[in-house]
């Protein structure tokens, strides 16, 4: 007897039908899964027949040959195991699906004793199935939760498989999981990195808070102790609160990272991840086999950290390029291409020069012009120019240290950031982009116009600095900010000069 079952298998965050046909027929008991089963699904052969066994029913005897189609299209993972046993227990009689079963997904692992585990991607893999048109989805209990974040198809958590099986056979049935609402959540205003806590650096902070308002990347360079690891981890408390869209994009790469739980199935917060100077380009990009998602996708809506900026090696470095400009990141195998998003904001920090002194006014730099210009170089042109603002950071004067006197919080900053971007939202809503460091350069000569002053300013900044076309796009972005922090329509001469002062300068 063939039995016929879907899954969903995933290519990032693609979600790829996958119908597992079982067929028995008579011979010397043998158990084959075909179809380019990785290791992980080889190995369900052992994990099924326990699970059939401990769960009060019988193995077959004879042969057992299961095909996962297509058959070109490689798969991972045990999330196969369920539609595999429910395969095999339709295939012998010993429960019967009902006619329309193709329409239903079945996801999880099995243990031996036939309970299900938790399986990551549970959240894409269910907007996959909603897209294909499935009207249900079963999943281990456990990423039940999760997979109700999706509204359109109906959830079931399943326990174990005889729990599955009393439920088709109508024994007894399983309630479906209640859909999960969205609650994106602020910092909470007693968070240890607070930008009260920060004593002086208005100048870092107000780099910061544009950064913020309008998704730029941003690199601070000081001294050491000067405050920029302080101010990099503050940032995050002054981020604008997270989209529904957001919240949903950001949960779905989480999910395949295996970063969520039943406890906690939504990302509610912009993602801050700091990443150490050792991590190797495929941690940072993504890779693996399976591929996963890297710290650039994990960042996605939120902000990478990268401290001792100049300490990563080059080529770690140089990878950020691409995805720096696309916000996606395409990780190639043999297999296929796999696509992850990363639109993230780059926060980095470094030292002037090996010593971290140069250019301090109280501590003499021990370093050669040569190993300055060699230390700072270690960080390239092409990646500079993606930096939308390049800020100094002072060391900080010992009566701004023993003040008195409390800095402006984070919940002040945060809702100037939040005004702004909620005017970005609602100019960009016919554009399919929430902020102005994601605009192209149509949607840069559309919204970011320059009266003749402006322009007249703009131009010998250029000339002068000699700046790239890209660096003159990003300075128009930025000044589209500052207009917006400033509740102005028009950018103006001051919008475009504030701007202009983030940009790299390089010494003679």
């Amino acid at each position: 007897m063939l039995a016929k079952l879907k899954s969903l298998t995933l290519l990032g965050l693609h979600g790829e039908e996958v119908e597992i046909e079982v067929d028995l027929h008579r011979g010397l008991p043998k158990f084959s899964i075909v179809g380019l089963a990785d290791t992980a699904i080889q190995e369900a052969r052992e994990r099924i027949r326990s699970a059939i066994k401990n769960s009060g029913f019988d193995f077959p005897r004879g042969v057992v040959v299961i095909n996962l189609a297509p058959a070109d299209l490689k798969k991972y993972g045990p999330r196969f195991d369920l539609a595999m046993a429910l395969g095999i227990l339709h295939a012998t009689g010993q429960i019967r699906l009902p006619d329309n079963w193709d329409e239903k997904v079945f996801v999880g692992e099995l243990g031996f004793s036939g309970e299900l585990r938790s399986v990551p991607g549970i959240l894409p893999t269910t907007a996959s199935a909603t897209d294909r048109g499935f009207i249900e989805i079963y999943v281990p209990e456990e990423n039940s939760r999760e997979a109700g974040i999706i509204q359109d198809i109906q959830v079931f958590g399943v326990r174990t498989l005889r729990q599955l099986c009393d439920h088709i056979t109508n024994t007894k049935k399983i309630s479906p999981t209640c859909h999960q609402e969205l609650n994106p959540k602020e910092f909470p205003e007693d968070h240890e990195h607070n930008f009260s806590h920060v004593r002086g650096q208005e100048h870092a902070k107000r780099a910061l808070e544009i950064a913020a308002a309008g998704g730029h990347n941003m690199l601070m360079t000081g001294p050491p102790g000067s405050g920029k690891t302080m101010l990099a981890k503050a940032f995050a408390t002054i981020l604008p609160q997270l989209t529904l869209h957001e919240a949903l994009e950001i949960t779905k790469v989480h999910s395949i990272a295996g970063l969520v739980s039943d406890s906690n199935p939504v990302v509610t917060q912009r993602p801050f991840r700091m990443v150490h100077h050792t991590a190797s380009a495929v941690a940072i990009v993504g890779g693996g086999n399976p591929p996963r998602p890297g710290e650039i996708s994990l960042a996605h809506r939120g902000v990478l950290f990268l401290d001792e900026f100049a300490e990563f090696p080059q080529k770690t470095l140089e990878v950020l390029r691409q995805p720096l400009e696309d916000g996606v990141i395409t990780v190639s195998r043999a297999s296929g291409s796999y696509i992850f998003p990363a639109k993230m904001m780059l926060v980095a920090a470094m030292n002037p020069c090996p010593c971290g002194f140069h250019g301090d006014e109280q501590k003499e730099c021990l370093c050669t012009p040569y190993k300055i210009q060699q230390y700072q170089n270690k960080v390239s042109g092409p990646l500079l120019d993606r930096i939308d603002l390049h800020t100094e950071v002072a060391r900080i004067p010992f009566e701004k240290l023993s003040g008195e006197t409390l800095e402006e919080s984070s919940r002040d900053v945060r809702t100037r950031v939040q005004k702004a971007r909620k005017r970005q939202l609602e100019r960009f809503l016919a554009d399919n982009i929430t902020s102005n460091s994601e605009m192209t350069s149509p949607l840069v000569k559309k919204y970011c116009p320059l009266n003749d002053e402006s322009q007249s300013i703009l131009r010998t900044a250029v000339q002068q600095m000699n700046l790239s076309g890209r660096a003159f796009y990003r300075i128009l972005k930025l000044a589209r900010t500052i207009a917006d922090l400033a509740e102005s329509d028009r950018i103006e001469l001051p919008h475009v000069a504030e701007a202009i002062q983030y940009r790299e300068r390089k010494e003679n």
